[in-house]
């Protein structure tokens, strides 16, 4: 499937007049359909809602515009529940998720009234110390093993391996910290796990929902606890590539209301809220890197250098992962030369394709790299020295706002110390 930038040529030289590359953009009309679009194939549930895990792209421009559209925020974090507060985001509108957490974070956590989801059973004697049970409290699981999809051996598909993952507790310490929690005073419980990351199959999250339905018809029936709420996290991925399949969320949402029906109906149980945690899904498609060409390179190879490095969209370097490349203005050209696209890091990796056919560029072209809206800027450094780009809003009726200014020279050495230093 063709991908078509959200931005024209036109656009982009209008916005770089104001705003010097790189810069990430993001598309505010696409940002509200495809939330729309979840909240429409998840409507069957009286109490759904999706909790945008702010890692994915940390703007309070973006939380505002999902809030808008009805969504709560997953949060990790101190900052992070800084950032919602300063939002006016709280209570029941932030699911608070995080592992190897800290005393303050915890404590933040329960002051904002926030959905607390334990993920170590330790965590049961340490709220109790640190603030107390809330009323409402989620337990994270994990079934170990390996996580597949299929129904028969030469159709199965790996999905992940939630054995070797770090989160989660067992079926038997979900069962005994509900016990406490109920004994210290909680009243309504959830459940919720993570199994498998950027799944573009439409089988995952029915699939995740028919292992947490079984599980909580079994823990209900051994703890007697009022399961409230199932969470299904995050995982539904995109199509990063032009050939792989897309998301269908209409599908998908369909897929766990029959699993709903089929498990959970019949138990007495169709009074859960189904959540949903995603990042990826909600806003990588809505967001790109703009860069410009400004240098090229003849060896052994040929290379384009941007503007733009891994600092500033490290996924290609850090995981090999594929994004998209538009040259706009030439996005009817022949794809006819091979390129390597580098930053400028002293880095043999820091590459955002490598032998990839694209239109001839030339220098000064401005180049388009789809699906960083998710985990894009948000994973951005200062190694080398580099600065953090700026963020920008597309917003529906064409025109643009700066919702994060480019970092500088002075922010880079705001956070050293020289008074003590003698200079000549």
């Amino acid at each position: 499937m063709e991908k078509i930038p959200f931005l024209s040529l036109e656009q982009a030289k209008n916005i770089i007049k104001e705003i010097p590359t790189p810069f990430h953009i993001y598309d505010e009309k696409g940002i509200r359909e495809n939330a729309r679009a979840l909240n429409k194939a998840f409507s069957w549930n009286k109490g759904f809602k999706e909790y945008f895990a702010v890692k994915a792209t940390p703007n309070p421009y973006l939380m505002k515009i999902l809030q808008e559209e009805g969504c709560g925020m997953d949060c990790s974090s101190y900052t992070e529940l800084m950032l919602c507060e300063a939002c006016d985001i709280s209570g029941s509108n932030i699911m608070f998720s995080s592992n190897v957490t800290p005393v303050e974070d915890m404590q933040k956590a329960y002051d904002l009234g926030a959905y607390i989801n334990l993920d170590d059973y330790t965590h049961v004697e340490f709220i109790k110390k640190v603030c107390g049970v809330p009323k409402t409290i989620f337990c994270r699981y994990n079934p170990g093993g390996v996580f597949e999809l299929g129904g028969s051996e030469d159709k199965v598909q790996v999905m992940d391996t939630p054995g070797d993952s770090k989160y989660g507790m067992t079926e038997e310490q979900m069962e005994n910290a509900f016990i406490e929690l109920k004994e210290a005073g909680a009243e309504e419980f959830g459940i919720h796990a993570f199994l498998a990351s950027n799944t573009v199959s439409n089988e995952y999250y029915p699939e995740l929902a028919s292992i947490l339905f079984k599980l909580a018809v079994r823990l209900h029936k051994k703890t007697g606890v009022h399961i409230k709420y199932i969470n299904l996290s995050g995982g539904v991925g995109v199509d990063y590539k032009p050939e792989e399949p897309k998301s269908d969320i209409a599908y998908i949402g369909e897929g766990v209301r029959k699993k709903f029906e089929e498990i959970l109906v019949p138990e007495g149980m169709g009074d859960i809220s189904i959540f949903t945690e995603l990042g990826r899904y909600m806003l990588a498609p809505y967001g790109s890197l703009i860069a410009t060409a400004i240098h090229e390179k003849h060896i052994y190879k040929d290379y384009i250098g941007l503007d733009a490095c891994a600092a500033n969209l490290m996924r290609p370097a850090m995981y090999g992962s594929y994004h998209h490349i538009s040259v706009l203005g030439k996005e009817d050209k022949p794809c006819d030369h091979k390129y390597d696209v580098t930053g400028g890091l002293c880095e043999n990796n820091d590459k955002f394709a490598i032998d990839r056919m694209l239109p001839k560029i030339d220098i000064g072209d401005i180049i388009y790299i789809h699906d960083a809206g998710a985990h894009g800027f948000s994973m951005g450094y200062n190694y080398n020295g580099k600065l953090r780009s700026a963020e920008v809003l597309l917003k529906e009726d064409g025109s643009f706002e700066l919702i994060r200014r480019a970092e500088t020279p002075k922010d880079y050495f705001a956070t050293f110390d020289f008074s003590n230093f003698k200079f000549n």
